[in-house]
């Protein structure tokens, strides 16, 4: 899973090819604490089919924000520079972040 940052997002995510999906989190959100070990069970898993990346945004504040990222925890999926689909809230459960990802792969 890569880690993204303010220097690397718009060559790993906005600029690649396919499919890529982010997981928007922050420190001290505790949801997202909480499926970060699913998240990366994912990634393991479907990591040959589709790019897995991370954001946090404690980290990267204006970015998430640049991307509309107001509450987390976010998981959302880029094409083209584009977002495609996200999952914001408590929509990020484990069941929905899977098929979301299988849609894609």
């Amino acid at each position: 899973m890569l880690e993204l940052t303010k220097e690397n997002f718009e060559e790993e995510v906005l600029k690649a090819d396919g499919y890529v999906f982010v997981d928007f989190y922050g420190d001290g959100c505790v949801p997202c604490q909480a499926l970060m070990p699913k998240v990366h069970a994912f990634a393991d898993a479907y990591g040959d089919k589709l790019k897995f990346t991370a954001l946090n945004t404690t980290k990267a504040r204006r970015l998430a924000i640049a991307q509309k990222v107001l509450g987390l925890p976010v998981m959302a999926v880029y094409k083209d520079g584009e977002k495609v689909q996200e999952l914001v809230k408590d929509d990020c459960t484990e069941e929905s972040i899977e098929e979301m990802i299988k849609s894609y792969i």
